[in-house]
C-alpha cells in the first residue's frame, strides 16, 4: 500500500507536465497557424531567373497581406502560382500593369496605355544595370492581368513566354531576404 501513495504524487506530476507542454503547444499552433497561413509564409529562391538580385538559395519571407489593401505596382517581386502547373510557385518583378500594353523591342520595354500622356520606355536601372530584355511581343493586359519578367531576362520563363499572370495567382510579395546573413535586407 505504501508503493501507491508513492507512485501517485509521480503519475500526477506527469500528469501536470504532459499537461502544460499540451497547453504550450496548443498556443503555440494557435499563433503561428494564422500567421503562416495568413499574414507571412516563407520562400526559397530556385534557379537563376532573378538573378542578380536574388539568388539560388535565398529565403525570402513573403508579405501576404498588404495586397488585400493595395495594388500590386511596377517593379514589384512578387511570388506566384505558376499559371500552367499552379502547383509550382514563381519569383518575378511586375512590369505591366492591368489596362496597359506592354511591347518589348529591340532590347527594350514600351509601356502605354489610356492613363498615360505618352508610351514610356521603362527605366529599370535603379534596380538592374545593363539590362536588354530579349524578344518581340507587344501584349494588352486585361483589367485583373500583369506582365511580369524575371531580372535575368536571357534565362527566365516569364510572361513572355506563358502570358499574362492573372491577379488571382500572386501569393504576395517579397518583403525580407532572411538569408543568407550577410544578405539580409528588408526589401524596397
Amino acid at each position: 500500500m505504501n508503493q501507491e501513495k508513492d507512485k501517485s504524487p509521480i503519475l500526477k506530476h506527469w500528469l501536470n507536465f504532459t499537461w502544460e507542454i499540451l497547453k504550450i503547444v496548443i498556443i503555440s499552433l494557435a499563433i503561428v497557424i494564422p500567421i503562416r497561413y495568413f499574414l507571412i509564409q516563407p520562400f526559397f529562391v530556385k534557379g537563376a531567373s532573378m538573378d542578380p538580385t536574388f539568388l539560388d538559395g535565398d529565403y525570402l519571407i513573403i508579405d501576404e497581406i498588404s495586397y488585400r489593401f493595395t495594388e500590386p505596382e511596377r517593379g514589384d517581386v512578387i511570388i506566384f502560382k505558376y499559371p500552367l502547373d499552379t502547383s509550382q510557385f514563381f519569383i518575378k518583378r511586375i512590369i505591366g500593369l492591368p489596362g496597359e500594353t506592354v511591347r518589348i523591342e529591340n532590347g527594350r520595354v514600351h509601356i502605354n496605355s489610356e492613363e498615360l500622356e505618352e508610351e514610356i520606355i521603362l527605366d529599370e536601372s535603379e534596380y538592374l544595370s545593363n539590362t536588354k530584355t530579349p524578344g518581340n511581343i507587344e501584349i494588352r493586359l486585361e483589367e485583373d492581368e500583369y506582365f511580369v519578367l524575371g531580372d535575368n531576362r536571357r534565362a527566365s520563363s516569364d510572361s513572355r513566354k506563358w502570358g499574362e499572370l492573372e491577379e488571382s495567382y500572386i501569393i504576395g510579395k517579397a518583403w525580407i531576404r532572411a538569408w543568407p546573413i550577410n544578405r539580409l535586407e528588408i526589401i524596397e
